[in-house]
């Protein structure tokens, strides 16, 4: 396919941790229409397709490539990870893995192999089964997919790579990236990939550094390509709606929010093991921790619980927060925050807490007032508000008990943890009030957004990089006032706190050879 540079200017509700999972495998304040170019699953010839490389392909990037394999213009070209083949990726469902290919293929059977299904005990209170991913898994299954749509059922033309580097300089057909690596290696890749003028995709969080939050902004702008995160919600009905209802005044100015988690649901506040164990056969392990400082390997890290470990992942606050600040950031029309505080359950040198509660304050922006967000993990929340009936669930609106309330002078909001179904409290003002115009462009869906900008539509995806770099960059604040323990002024025009220690966490040393 011919490749155009995207120009111009910029996300899922709240649902069951399952659901949730499973759809994420799937600006400046402003919104766009992104033009669906393709109508209808019939025939895409191949000039009208993106090739696409899918980097990372363990539990969560496996997900993702059956999302976009099951687009018609999206052709898989090559995938990429560091480990050749594993049996112990969590599976949300029994036989998840296998159940997907089946449902991508439209068969009953066959593709066993991918789910063993042995259990995994991820926490004390989480428990699931054992799938099989990686990139020759992830290569059978793209073949396998277009050998179904070949009369001989044979097809060969989907490469692997252990490294991504050798990807993007040999894979001479590839227009855009999906990044589904661990935290740390999203900057990495999204960077080499822009600057081969590749459209990029990148999972969540965008960044797992404040400074690579930056640079990654400025490698988007300076390039043009296509870029867009994983953040559902940015593209929903609902984040419109709030958008519409708080511009229009139905709860007054909003000083307040308060947003709360269930997570981590993988272990978190504890020390790093003595003990090194030998690397897994087929697994590249000096890659797997990229800009990372060298360590033993140990199970403890990999797959799936590295979220909770500081060199590797963001924690609960950069899994999930992820969402729903995209939808804060929007409807209350945030910049930086002025300062930053947190308190947190005993604090470990090289893990996350496993709870915590961090208060960002923002000064007013234009008709908006200053305001104070509040964000609650590991199982926290803030008072049941008095508007809520009794007989109404307090905690959250899924059996997750996340959720997010916008306090306003003259009401307030409750929603999903992201923003969905949105509803004022008590239900009688719900009742009574008059909804207003729908006067914001609706979208066509995150990853269309994006698809679209690849094949040359004039309108960036609303979660381009240069948007989400800066709300990335007001998430990892709080990671970094966890770590630091007190409260924290920032200065984002020059990304300068009021410490020491502060400043090595925005900008920590890399590895040589891992530079952006």
């Amino acid at each position: 396919m011919k490749t155009h540079n995207a120009v111009g200017g910029g996300s899922v509700g709240s649902v069951s941790r399952r659901e949730f999972l499973a759809q994420s495998a799937t600006a400046a304040v402003g919104f766009s229409i992104v033009p669906r170019s393709v109508l209808g699953r019939g025939f895409v010839p191949p000039s009208d397709k993106v090739n696409i490389a899918f980097i990372g392909v363990g539990a969560q990037g496996l997900r993702v490539m059956l999302h976009f394999l099951n687009e018609p213009d999206v052709q898989g070209v090559a995938v990429c990870d560091v480990n050749k083949s594993g049996s112990d990726y969590p599976q949300w469902e029994v036989h998840e893995f296998c159940d997907s290919v089946r449902k991508l293929l439209g068969v009953s059977s066959g593709w066993d192999w991918l789910s063993p299904d042995q259990p995994i005990e991820l926490t004390h209170a989480l428990h699931v089964t054992g799938g099989v991913a990686g990139r020759e898994p992830a290569q059978k299954i793209v073949e396998g997919y277009y050998g179904s749509q070949q009369r001989s059922g044979q097809y060969k033309g989907c490469a692997a790579y252990n490294d991504f580097r050798e990807l993007l300089e040999k894979q001479k057909d590839v227009d855009a990236v999906v990044v589904c690596t661990t935290d740390n290696l999203h900057a990495a890749v999204s960077a080499a990939a822009m600057k081969k003028r590749k459209h990029v995709f990148c999972q969540k969080p965008l960044t797992h550094t404040i400074y690579e939050a930056r640079r990654i902004a400025e490698i988007a702008r300076e390039t043009g390509v296509a870029t867009q995160i994983a953040v559902g919600n940015q593209a929903s009905e609902a984040t419109r709606q709030l958008c519409e209802w708080i511009w229009a005044g139905a709860i007054g100015p909003v000083r307040e929010v308060h947003n709360w988690s269930s997570r981590p649901f993988w272990p978190q506040g504890l020390d790093r093991p003595k003990e090194s164990q030998p690397v897994p056969d087929g697994l590249d392990w000096n890659l797997w921790l990229g800009p990372a400082p060298e360590r033993p390997f140990n199970h403890v890290y990999t797959p799936f619980s590295w979220r909770g470990w500081g060199d590797f992942g963001c924690g609960a606050l950069g899994d999930m927060g992820s969402y729903s600040f995209d939808t804060i950031f929007r409807v209350l029309k945030l910049d930086a925050p002025v300062s930053v505080e947190a308190t947190s359950t005993e604090r470990f040198p090289e893990t996350y807490p496993a709870a915590s509660i961090i208060r960002y304050d923002f000064a007013a922006r234009g008709e908006m007032p200053a305001a104070k967000f509040t964000w609650y993990d590991g199982g926290l929340w803030p008072p049941r508000p008095e508007e809520l009936e009794q007989n109404r669930p307090w905690g959250g609106q899924e059996e997750d008990k996340e959720g997010l309330l916008f306090v306003g002078d003259s009401g307030k909001i409750l929603c999903g943890f992201s923003g969905s179904h949105p509803a004022l409290i008590p239900q009688s003002k719900m009742d009574a009030y008059k909804q207003p115009p729908k006067t914001l462009p609706r979208s066509p869906g995150n990853e269309r957004e994006w698809l679209d900008a690849c094949k040359g539509g004039k309108v960036k995806p609303g979660g381009n990089f240069e948007f989400e770099g800066m709300v990335t960059e007001t998430l990892l604040l709080g990671n970094v006032a966890i770590r630091t323990g007190g409260k924290m002024s920032w200065d984002r025009s020059t990304m300068k706190a009021n410490s020491d220690f502060a400043q090595n966490l925005i900008r920590p040393e890399r590895r040589t050879g891992w530079e952006l």
